[in-house]
């Protein structure tokens, strides 16, 4: 019994000593544009790691003029530790727990990031769908953007329809009302 109980003081003091160890995010470092709004607080902090597909297609309101268009991402969502705990994908746009729960959002703001980044970016999320990790979800940020913009490679009237992925990796932070 005296064994069972230094066992567990050990194991709570490793938990707690290992959650001191994890960086709490902190939003004041960002662009105003994609803070989020006071009175909620982080529920989650996310790493997502993938690819976003990009068709090469004719510009809005053009009649001979091609570009490269976001079509949506597929990314494997961790913790901070390295566990998967869901996914993000689209079009629409989805964060799903792999709990089931999951949330779609409405683009609000972005900042640049940095050359060859996408933009952080602040999203208001629709109420979730399923119990679990996203209820209550009210804003998610995209931060710490590493790559995913659209191919630097032709697009044109010769490849229309073509379509390309892209590797990147960024931090999601979701926040719910304090």
């Amino acid at each position: 019994m005296k064994t069972l109980a230094i066992t567990s003081a050990i194991a709570a003091a490793v938990m707690l000593s290992a959650c001191a160890s994890v960086p709490s995010f902190n939003q004041q470092a960002l662009p105003a544009t994609v803070q989020v709004p006071a009175g909620h607080k982080v529920a989650m902090e996310t790493v997502g790691a993938g690819d976003i597909t990009y068709e090469c297609k004719l510009k809005k309101d053009s009649a001979d003029q091609f570009e490269w268009t976001f079509i949506g991402p597929d990314a494997q969502l961790t913790d901070r530790g390295g566990m998967s705990v869901g996914k993000y994908f689209g079009p629409p746009a989805t964060w799903q727990s792999n709990d089931g729960s999951k949330v779609t959002a409405t683009q609000l703001a972005v900042a640049p990031a940095g050359a060859g980044n996408i933009p952080s970016q602040l999203v208001k999320a629709n109420p979730a769908m399923g119990n679990g990790a996203m209820m209550g979800v009210t804003y998610i940020q995209r931060v710490a953007t590493r790559g995913g913009v659209a191919p630097a490679g032709m697009c044109g009237a010769g490849n229309a329809g073509a379509k390309e992925k892209v590797q990147y990796q960024a931090d999601y932070i979701f926040w719910k009302a304090a």
